[in-house]
């Protein structure tokens, strides 16, 4: 059986509303999961996110909680490049941002791997390989927020 989630939790020195700037730039969002180009995003829930993926497709995103500079959650798609995520073929990103004195600890948990519609090794696969993503993918985060010039 698949675990059904990742959870990762990191110290930022930096106050949530500058985190929540830097996890919410399309410019940001871009670079760090995309091309470069700035990714698509509607703010709000139900908008969309779509990350391009240069030479791999489009992955695209719905917004699902906005709560500034608190919580961000969105579903995105583990299928085919392009594919808009829906019940069997995406799982939950959600980000939770607590101030702790001059730092902000930001919680990630995306969950939804073991009711992915499709073999227990490619859900196996998805999990491991998202999971290692995720443990780099912070570590920037925490570096381009405590690197911004305020």
């Amino acid at each position: 059986m698949v675990a059904d989630r990742i959870e990762r939790e990191i110290v930022i020195a930096a106050p949530p509303e500058r985190v929540w700037a830097v996890l919410t730039d399309p410019a940001f969002l871009g670079t760090w999961f995309g091309s470069g180009a700035p990714a698509e995003l509607d703010l709000r829930p139900g908008g969309r996110l779509v990350f391009d993926r240069l030479g791999e497709g489009s992955v695209p995103a719905r917004i699902e909680r906005v709560e500034p500079p608190r919580r961000l959650a969105y579903r995105w798609s583990q299928g085919l490049p392009g594919q808009e995520p829906d019940a069997g073929n995406s799982t939950l990103v959600e980000f939770t941002l607590v101030p702790d004195g001059a730092v902000t600890r930001l919680r990630m948990v995306e969950s939804g791997f073991a009711a992915l519609d499709t073999t227990q090794d490619v859900r196996r696969a998805r999990r491991e390989q998202n999971s290692a993503g995720w443990h780099h993918k912070l570590a920037e985060l925490r570096q381009h927020t405590e690197q911004l010039v305020v």
